[in-house]
């Protein structure tokens, strides 16, 4: 429990900081409440099962995650990949992935690798988030409209055709509900600064639905039979070994965007609240969330941003806030759970259209278009449209590894192997009784030797002939070597035996001398012959 710990330390826990966080607290229980909801229903599961995720995911990552503040629960991002698992295995499916993908997490962060999630690159991030903003968007269109596609569509522009022909079937009085949802959702941000939006569209819609009666309009009540005015209980779900093969992937995905989403809210969170996070232990309390929430009838759940940054702007400053926000949904749901059946499916929709307008992130979409280099727009766009028309797996993978891609060609590409001038290099040695052969030849090498860059060693050395005497091969700027680089130094040493010359290498520092010593091309390249700087070469060459 760092962050309580450290809350305690600095004297967040003492009374007089209760009020800021009690008020906080509830403020986010309340916005998560339809959140939790529209995200559970969106997933595939029942809207009972977003709201015991916020309360069993949320309760834990107060307690043992590494951010004072995080607030944590059902987030937009997992819809595409939750839906996708429901559809295939069943909610049972989902709580044995949810569950896995808790494990992962917890392995993580017990092995410290919550700093190697921030290496993804931005363009992977934002073509993935926005592509799963246009996907959320897209998949509302149903019950926003009222709409009665045809089944049997699985992939994106089937469903977005099938949505298309079915919109000359759409009922009225359901589009006019999310239209009136959504319009309020703009208003009221605007104008009650303190008061939820979600909420406040949410109950107009539901109190106008009570009032008016129209007919055909999907509430929770019509199409889940309303929500249990009880708390979540513990239940193992039931779980086969090949199941569990079978989920292996699944659950790596939402291990992976569940680190990505929970890292990056911490990192927002301490912006906004100058406080500072520990990435392995959010992990950590990332994988106990995950690991219990299937377990009290929950699901996959991460740090959610714009709850976290509720939480922070409300005041909060300890994870007394992310506890109260919890204990706030216990008490929404024990008091007014049997009014939930009168919310309006499209209302839910509509709250779900600016959630994915908001993921989307269209400026920054636009702005990484129009000034990114153009192999990173590429990333950008592929990422995008894979997870648009493909799959966040693939997407993911796919755009990860070309950016890892261009990284090391870009690496190799800043990798400079140049030969210096007899001049320069007497210059250097600063010896008028000294004089080089004529016949020696140095080369300087600045940047990693890793294997993106070999080829552009043997490249270099090409204009090296039998009778050169003397190559001097200058390390000083070399701050690693891998496997491949030190290959290329034996095929480089090969290469000066059989043509009789002699190779030095110089200024090696002390991490790659001592690789050199353990490959055994130190003691193959001579004793003499491996040198801290290259005036040690003018005296060796003056004594002999």
């Amino acid at each position: 429990m760092i962050a309580i710990l450290e809350a305690s330390r600095a004297g967040l826990l003492s009374r007089a900081h209760w009020l800021n966080n009690l008020l906080a607290g509830v403020i986010v229980g309340v916005v998560a409440l339809p959140l939790a909801m529209a995200f559970a229903i969106a997933s595939g599961a029942k809207p009972e099962q977003g709201l015991y995720t916020a309360i069993v995911a949320g309760g834990l990552t107060s307690l043992f995650g590494g951010s004072r503040v995080q607030i944590a629960g059902p987030t937009g991002a997992f819809i595409v990949i939750l839906a996708g698992i429901t559809g295939k295995y069943g909610i049972g499916g989902l709580q044995i992935a949810s569950l896995m993908a808790g494990i992962i997490l917890l392995l993580m962060g017990l092995t410290k690798l919550g700093g190697v999630i921030k290496y993804i690159p931005d363009p992977v991030i934002v073509g993935f988030t926005s592509g799963i903003g246009v996907i959320i968007f897209v998949g509302q269109w149903k019950d926003f409209f009222g709409l009665s596609p045809a089944a049997g569509a699985e992939q994106f522009h089937e469903k977005f055709w099938s949505l298309a022909q079915a919109f000359p079937g759409l009922h009225v009085e359901t589009a006019l509900l999310g239209g009136l949802t959504l319009a309020v959702l703009l208003i009221s941000g605007r104008i009650l600064k303190r008061i939820p939006a979600p909420l406040v569209a949410m109950l107009i819609a539901t109190c106008a639905q009570w009032q008016l009666q129209w007919d055909g309009v999907a509430t929770i009540g019509s199409a889940f039979g309303g929500i249990p005015q009880q708390l979540p209980q513990f239940q193992l779900p039931a779980m086969s070994v090949s199941e569990a093969l079978q989920l292996i992937g699944p659950a790596f995905t939402i291990a992976l965007l569940g680190a990505i989403e929970s890292l990056l809210s911490a990192v927002v969170a301490d912006s906004m609240a100058g406080t500072k996070h520990d990435a392995n232990q959010e992990l950590i309390g990332q994988g106990i969330a995950n690991i219990c929430s299937p377990l009290f009838g929950g699901f996959a759940s991460t740090g959610a941003i714009a709850r976290t940054a509720t939480n922070v702007r409300n005041g909060a400053n300890s994870p007394l806030a992310g506890i109260v926000h919890t204990l706030t949904l216990i008490g929404i749901v024990m008091l007014l759970a049997p009014y939930a059946s009168l919310i309006p499916l499209s209302a839910l929709a509509a709250i779900l259209f600016v959630v994915a307008y908001n993921m989307s992130e269209l400026h920054r979409f636009g702005h990484m278009l129009r000034t990114a280099p153009k192999p990173d727009v590429a990333v950008l766009l592929i990422t995008f449209l894979l997870t648009v028309f493909s799959d966040l797996v693939i997407a993911v993978n796919i755009g990860v590894m070309l950016a890892a891609l261009l990284f090391m060609k870009r690496m190799s590409e800043a990798v400079g192997i140049e030969q210096q001038a007899h001049d320069a290099v007497m210059e250097e040695l600063d010896d008028a009784d000294f004089t080089l052969p004529a016949n020696t030849v140095v080369f300087a090498m600045e940047g990693p030797f890793f294997f993106g860059a070999a080829a552009r060693l043997e490249s270099a050395l090409e204009v090296i002939h039998g009778h050169t005497e003397i190559l001097v091969l200058r390390l000083e700027k070399v701050p690693f070597i891998d496997a491949t680089g030190l290959q290329s130094l034996w095929d480089l040493l090969d290469n000066c035996k059989r043509h009789k010359t002699r190779l030095i290498l110089c200024g090696a520092r002390p991490n790659v001398l001592e690789k050199l010593r353990r490959a055994g091309l130190a003691g193959q390249v001579g004793k003499t012959n491996v040198v801290d700087r290259i005036q040690q070469i003018a005296v060796d060459i003056t004594k002999k």
